[in-house]
């Protein structure tokens, strides 16, 4: 047998040739046959049927093994984790939502109604500064990696990234001891790990890793041996319950938020996940007050809790078990209004979910002038196996979406489509600001990277207002 140019199989592999790989199929079949199982259908001898498994049709298994397969299958159900509770983070249903199938494309509208469109969003967006504060930081425990010739142009972007996510916790007094950094949309766990460098002589501090899929390449192996906990939660951020988690239900540790490029509706369920479920949850499991804390000096606020114990004082009714968040944003044509917490914003400034539909997808519009750009440099960092590795999925998600930009013609600039998307992306970020703010937490965006590293480059932090920061008494 001889096909796309190979004369015939590896020797004890199978002999048959999977069409969309152009090669053939290596898996080992039984000895004496020729077709490994997938493919025993092709033994001409072989009257034993194959049929797809009800579970998952990518792959099959014979007829008359389904019963024994399906209590094996990859695919089958899994018993869910005691911190799974069904859409606790979903946000309340709105009866105004639109369904996708009911979604109008931009390119559908008319001119009149594209400016009546622009004129709502540029009304909302009165008073709100349209330049962000630059906050370019880095964090020394990057250095010798940044410096690191090995590494190559798409790996130092990650790096300079997360360096400055560190220098901004750093600077928010978030980086110390006695405390659990929960880092939502995980992915292989780079943002934890340089965190934990950052972090080596603290004391009491623990690492929950959120990610609902299964990630290759992870970091996870090199913190096993290490005496704190470094935990993988594989479950969607939708259904977590923090309180059930058992190192939170245990140690009851001060809580820090983090994510690197938190896409879409994913940064609203984080969110809530935060300062809504748990923050809630926590104070109402807790009777007896939690133990005060203490400010060091004029520029840090202890948090170690083993030290708080001891004082044997306590803290006031407004302590917040979540003691930071930052999340470095992405992905606003992914947000859905059924997750946003900035519904009740919107709603003040005269608008609802039809025009956040619409403001959701015209987002793209502040990335889609520079897909060139980005598909250059893909093409460049293509080249290299090991940085591969290290694209993630929102560095690619440019240039796949629609920029209308064609349908768009002669209505709008490139320039003007790109000013229209930000502030599309500003006015949602705002309304994250307002429900923050409104649960008591001092919240700001800024931008953290260059726009050269990283289109995505604005990241949100929040810290409980100086109100809820119990202060030392005399």
């Amino acid at each position: 047998m001889a096909a796309g140019g190979l004369r015939a199989p590896v020797p004890g592999r199978c002999g048959y040739f999977v069409e969309r790989k152009k090669r053939f199929c290596r898996m080992i079949p039984a000895q004496g046959r020729r077709f490994c199982g997938e493919h025993g259908h092709q033994e001409e001898e072989n009257d034993r049927k194959r049929i797809p498994c009800p579970l998952d049709p990518k792959h099959t298994v014979y007829e008359d093994q389904l019963q024994k397969h399906l209590k094996k299958c990859n695919s089958r159900e899994k018993p869910k984790p005691a911190y799974f509770v069904q859409d606790i983070n979903a946000g309340l249903k709105d009866a105004t939502e639109i369904l996708d199938e009911q979604q109008l494309p931009i390119s559908s509208l008319s001119k009149e109604e594209l400016e009546d469109l622009i004129k709502k969003l540029k009304k909302a967006s009165n008073g709100i500064k349209p330049i962000l504060k630059d906050q370019m930081l880095s964090h020394q425990a990057l250095q010798e990696a940044l410096n690191d010739p090995k590494n190559g142009e798409s790996a130092f972007k990650h790096l300079k990234q997360q360096a400055s996510i560190l220098g901004n916790m750093e600077k928010l007094h978030l980086l110390g001891p006695g405390r659990c950094f929960i880092e939502f949309g995980a992915g292989r766990g780079k943002l934890s790990h340089w965190v934990d460098i950052a972090l080596q002589d603290a004391e009491n501090v623990h690492f929950l890793l959120v990610e609902r899929a299964t990630t290759r390449f992870k970091v996870d192996g090199k913190h096993r041996k290490r005496d704190y906990i470094f935990e993988r939660l594989q479950v969607d951020i939708q259904h977590l319950c923090l309180n059930k988690v058992p190192i939170l239900e245990k140690e009851k540790l001060p809580v820090v938020g983090i994510g690197k490029h938190l896409c879409g509706a994913a940064t609203d369920l984080a969110l809530r996940c935060l300062v809504e479920s748990y923050s809630t949850q926590y104070d109402e499991r807790n009777e007896e007050p939690s133990p005060k804390r203490f400010k060091s000096d004029k520029t840090d606020i202890a948090f170690n809790n083993s030290a708080d114990e001891r004082s044997g004082k306590n803290v006031s009714e407004n302590w917040k078990p979540v003691t930071g968040i930052v999340i470095a944003l992405c992905c606003h044509h992914r947000c859905q209004w059924k997750h946003y917490v900035g519904q009740e914003f919107f709603r003040t400034v005269g608008l609802g979910p039809v025009e956040f539909n619409y403001f959701q997808r015209m987002t793209s519009w502040a990335t889609c002038g520079m897909r060139e750009t980005i598909t250059e440099a893909s093409t460049i960092d293509a080249k290299s196996k090991d940085q591969s590795n290290d694209i993630e999925e929102h560095d690619q998600v440019h240039n796949r979406i629609e920029c209308s930009s064609d349908s768009l013609q002669g209505l709008l600039t490139v320039e003007e489509r790109k000013q229209i998307g930000r502030l599309c992306k500003l006015l949602i970020d705002q309304g994250r600001i307002k429900y923050l703010q409104q649960r008591g937490y001092n919240a700001a965006l800024q931008y953290y990277t260059d726009s050269s590293v990283s289109l995505e480059n604005v990241l949100l932090t929040a810290v409980p207002s100086q109100s809820s920061v119990p202060q030392p008494t005399a």
